[in-house]
């Protein structure tokens, strides 16, 4: 896969790094996160977190943003323009 498109959604972002293509097969944004992460059960912010670092705690967990740009490589972009930065 490529890098993101342009205008893309959180969801669609996040359902992109999870590995779905098929507009059918799209999960919510917590479902794709956590696909992504490997992990269940954690709300968005957390699997991201956890895909960043399997070692990081809920007490520093950082925000959607602040996890996004960490996970892309980048500094400043809203989460979806981050993800969108991500080549799977």
């Amino acid at each position: 896969m490529a890098l993101g498109k342009a205008g893309s959604s959180l969801t669609q972002e996040l359902n992109r790094l999870a590995g779905i293509t098929n507009v059918a097969n799209y999960l919510d944004s917590q479902a794709a996160a956590n696909l992504y992460a490997s992990t269940t059960g954690l709300g968005t912010v957390g699997a991201l977190n956890i895909k960043a670092s399997a070692v990081r705690t809920r007490d520093n967990f950082k925000d959607i943003n602040g996890i996004c740009n960490e996970l892309a490589g980048t500094t400043g972009l809203a989460a979806p323009a981050a993800l969108r930065s991500i080549n799977v």
